[in-house]
């Protein structure tokens, strides 16, 4: 068996994020994501799930994050947690070099007694998708019909959420909960300083998300990029910025508000790519590895993993898939642009 270490890929990037999602399907119909609102068949079991969050430590991971769709309509969520948590603080588990296990959700499902229950389970962090604050504008973003009166009551839901979040003992102070917002241009652009005006009075990070071309369903054009350095002007004409730079395996740019009104954090994967430096690897609900977000090539991990998981095995084929990676998508996609766009996988299925 290959040896606790961590592997590197053809640009010297090391394993470091495993995202994993747990389910498709998803309750929302966001204009940028489009799911089908199916599931796949076929899922994996939370013991394959742990075997390949177990492989992925072996090989370097220190982050695990949960995603969908919406991870929150898997029965797997909590169990999965429990089990990931109980592990972290075994001595010698290979699941004890796991720094963090955050989640990402729309929060319409986050009740109080849900939000107790992940804290407990071992989440770490917890991450709610919003797009606008304007009822009829939340109805929009969140592919709603139904107009001002679905918008409301949309919008009171996620705030609940994160109150129920907030409470449950995820703190916004360490980072602990954090809002995400897609921004894009003619749909949601006027929502800007509304969605960071909210975020301040909260005291939540705000997290500005440049709408990308993931997919093949979402109708992407250039011209409908909001970029990371005009989202930063236009807050910052209402509210003074400071930089605080991007970590190295990170994925935002952040930002602090001059009058001690928080910080604020912009993933420009568009206009500023971070290739250089990610260190994500996405595995799919059935499965399925994805060595970049843009990436148009599944790799089935399913022969190690039925009829039963060959550990062994699963992590030889992990390292040699991460070791023979050379994406950098998001660097040459104007090199592309010439040329008929790749087919990606959709947003859902990849877990974002």
């Amino acid at each position: 068996m290959i040896p606790p270490s961590s592997v590197y890929d053809q640009r010297s990037r090391p394993l470091g994020v495993l995202r994993m999602s747990l389910t498709a399907r998803c309750n929302l119909a966001c204009p940028y994501c489009k799911p089908d609102g199916y599931e796949v068949s076929n899922p994996l079991s939370i013991d394959q799930r742990l075997a390949l969050i177990e492989s992925a430590c072996r090989l370097g991971a220190h982050s695990l994050r949960l995603t969908g769709g919406e991870p929150l309509l898997s029965n797997q969520l909590e169990p999965l947690l429990r089990e990931v948590s109980h592990r972290r603080y075994q001595l010698g588990d290979p699941l004890a070099a796991l720094q963090e296990v955050t989640l990402t959700t729309n929060g319409l499902l986050l009740d109080s007694a849900k939000a107790h229950s992940l804290r407990q389970a071992g989440l770490d962090r917890i991450t709610i998708s919003l797009d606008a604050v304007e009822a009829a504008r939340a109805a929009e973003m969140s592919g709603q019909q139904g107009g001002i009166k679905a918008g409301s009551i949309f919008l009171s839901k996620v705030y609940q959420a994160i109150q129920h979040a907030r409470y449950a003992g995820f703190d916004p102070n360490q980072s602990q909960l954090k809002i995400n917002s897609v921004i894009q241009r003619r749909r949601n652009y006027d929502q800007l300083i509304p969605l960071a005006s909210m975020a301040r009075k909260a005291g939540l990070e705000l997290r500005l998300i440049e709408f990308m071309d993931v997919g093949t369903t979402n109708s992407w054009t250039h011209d409908q990029v909001v970029s990371g350095a005009e989202m930063v002007h236009a807050i910052s004409q209402r509210w003074p910025l400071e930089p605080l730079g991007r970590l190295p395996g990170q994925t935002a740019q952040r930002w602090s508000y001059r009058d001690g009104g928080g910080t604020l954090g912009v993933i420009a994967s568009i206009s500023k790519p971070f290739c250089s430096d990610c260190n994500r690897l996405r595995i799919t609900a059935d499965g399925s590895a994805y060595t970049c977000l843009f990436s148009n090539k599944a790799n089935s991990l399913r022969p190690w993993l039925f009829p039963q998981i060959d550990l062994e095995g699963l992590m030889e084929v992990m390292a040699s898939l991460w070791s023979r990676r050379n994406d950098h998508y998001s660097e040459e996609r104007y090199r592309q642009s010439s040329q008929p766009a790749p087919t990606h996988a959709d947003m859902a299925y990849l877990g974002g």
